[in-house]
């Protein structure tokens, strides 16, 4: 479709392709504020999954992370070679019970710490309009008072 003047018109806003567009925006956002803690979103999505649900099964974890089994074994071979979880049956023939350990625990706090810069930039009062509006939109969905 063109305008009279032989330029393309404008595309059909698309909700999902806006949230989309936006989500890569987030993530690339994200990514940075994760970089110098060494850790990437999905490192991060699955130190908090551990976190938050201490002791859970490699199935549990792919689960709730979306992922296949056998990536969830490599990710927590890679997050315990560098100390940050466990396993604490760690034996052949046991189900096994991923914890966080205290330094996992301090990297999860320090990521927060990044995470939430990245929301008040984004989502915070001093954002966009726009900005402000989708994260007042998403915290009232998510039950918590938008921001002021």
């Amino acid at each position: 479709m063109s305008t009279d003047n032989g330029r393309p018109a404008a595309p059909v806003t698309s909700t999902s392709i806006v949230v989309l567009a936006l989500a890569r925006r987030i993530e690339a956002e994200l990514g940075e504020a994760l970089a110098p803690l060494d850790l990437t979103v999905a490192r991060l999505g699955l130190l908090g999954h551990i976190a938050g649900v201490p002791g859970a099964s490699f199935s549990e974890l792919a689960r709730m992370s979306g992922i296949t089994v056998q990536s969830v074994h490599g990710a927590v071979k890679a997050l315990a070679a560098a100390g940050l979880v466990r396993d604490r049956t760690a034996r052949a023939g046991a189900a096994s019970a991923i914890e966080i350990t205290a330094r996992g625990s301090r990297l999860l706090e320090a990521a927060q710490r990044a995470v939430d810069e990245v929301d008040a930039r984004m989502f915070g009062p001093d954002a966009d309009p726009g900005g402000r509006l989708i994260g007042d939109a998403v915290r009232t969905a998510a039950g918590r008072r938008p921001a002021s």
